[in-house]
């Protein structure tokens, strides 16, 4: 099973970077085996259609986000601290190639009703974690008067936008961007300390 779950992982990520690169309606199952390195059959083994794929691959995006992010974030108790594990954490995965899974969690519209309900629960679990930690920043003094909701809109459009543009054979490494990002995600919503 291990090499089962390394395999589909392989064949999400490499289907993500095609959709990414295509559009979702433009990729075909033969683009998706291609860039996997598979048949079309191989395929076929792992997943059951296109739809069935892209909802696995959103989920299998949303996990990293609640493994790599949530999780980590949820044991620290100061609100400050816990915004930057966020910021940090979810800025690294974008810059560490998680990017194509992000773009692709903007293709709900192509999932069925079903899919897209419990796809969107769980970016929408994200986002509540994310006003949740705002809203104790503005309690404790913190947060720039600002909304928490819009707040945490923007947070997340800055990282997600990484995608868009960061490339690793670009001139800003990888460490750069994040410790700016950080700084700058940090800086726009916190209020400056004397």
């Amino acid at each position: 099973m291990e090499g089962k779950g390394k395999r589909a992982s392989h064949i999400y990520r490499a289907a993500a970077e095609i959709m990414c690169e295509k559009g979702y309606e433009a990729t075909s199952m033969n683009d998706i085996a291609e860039a996997a390195g598979l048949t079309k059959a191989g395929i076929y083994h792992y997943i059951r259609g296109k739809e069935d794929l892209l909802f696995e691959i959103m989920n299998y995006a949303m996990d990293a986000v609640d493994h790599g992010v949530v999780a980590p974030a949820r044991e620290i108790e100061d609100a400050e601290q816990r915004l930057r594990v966020i910021v940090e954490r979810h800025t690294r995965s974008v810059l560490e190639g998680v990017g194509a899974l992000t773009i692709v969690l903007e293709e709900t519209g192509a999932l069925t009703p079903a899919h897209r309900r419990a796809i969107t629960a769980r970016k929408r679990a994200y986002f509540e974690f994310i006003r949740s930690t705002l809203r104790c920043l503005a309690a404790e003094g913190k947060l720039l008067p600002v909304d928490p909701t819009v707040a945490t809109f923007s947070l997340l459009g800055m990282i997600l936008w990484i995608s868009r543009w960061y490339r690793r054979d670009g001139p800003i490494g990888a460490e750069q961007a994040l410790r700016d990002y950080v700084e700058i995600g940090m800086s726009a919503v916190l209020r400056k300390t004397s």
